[in-house]
């Protein structure tokens, strides 16, 4: 069983930035699960999406792997030759966990797994690229040229799968999926004082963009064609193709 996440079950005097040190790794499974609607089916469409996009001698990269829970699936899922996955994560807690965690299953395809700034990492030879729930912890400024950077890396009908939390620009839609997920968090045992104090350190980290947004900065990275494949209140994931060659 993962360790529960009670980090913010008791006032906190002074609540400051998010950060995904070490209290956060060790809670991160059952904090991830209780949080975001969906997450698990995402992680497994992963799967799907990797039997089908992956190329015989080809990288795939796992940015802001956490964890690596998507990089699991995608190594269950690889079934051509030749590939290497590379994740990467600037949280030395998580990378640290994450290695334990890759190790503990035996795969032919090998894992790289790299503490660095993912801004920092060079995109060669790729069939699919992985930002699940990383893009929205990014400086805004900084969002396009990482964007850009996976296009330049990725091979003639590769795929980048992109999962954020969304904001909207229809502000009663947005409320009501806003409080949906408030709802959810409630039945998954977390208290208000916890989905406030939380919400009070994400604030400043985690700024959000509506999907318009996404597609926009997208084309604007190259990709002519995305579309959002999966949705769950107000979270979801696109997948954006490289010169429209749909595997």
């Amino acid at each position: 069983m993962p360790n529960r996440d009670t980090l913010f079950s008791a006032p906190i005097a002074k609540l400051g930035d998010w950060t995904f040190d070490e209290r956060v790794a060790e809670v991160f499974p059952d904090m991830i699960q209780r949080s975001v609607p969906g997450y698990s089916n995402i992680i497994s469409m992963i799967g799907m999406l990797t039997e089908r996009f992956v190329q015989p001698g080809s990288q795939v990269y796992d940015l802001g792997c956490s964890l690596g829970a998507a990089t699991l699936s995608i190594r269950r899922n690889i079934n051509v030759a030749g590939c290497k996955i590379i994740a990467v994560d600037n949280s030395p807690a998580m990378v640290e966990r994450c290695r334990r965690h890759i190790d503990a299953f035996r795969a032919e395809t090998p894992v790289e797994i790299i503490e660095a700034d993912i801004l920092d990492i060079h995109i060669e030879n790729a069939s699919m690229v992985v930002l699940n729930f990383t893009l929205q912890f990014l400086e805004p400024a900084d969002r396009l040229r990482l964007l850009s950077q996976v296009y330049q890396g990725l091979l003639p009908g590769g795929a980048l799968v992109l999962s954020e939390k969304f904001s909207f620009e229809d502000e009663n839609v947005g409320e009501l999926l806003f409080n949906m997920h408030h709802d959810f968090k409630r039945a998954n045992g977390y208290s208000e004082l916890e989905i406030s104090q939380k919400r009070s350190m994400l604030e400043h980290v985690m700024l959000t963009d509506s999907v318009a947004t996404h597609k926009a900065r997208l084309n604007q990275a190259g990709f002519k064609h995305a579309e959002v494949w999966f949705q769950c209140f107000n979270f979801g994931s696109l997948i954006a193709l490289k010169s429209g060659e749909i595997a």
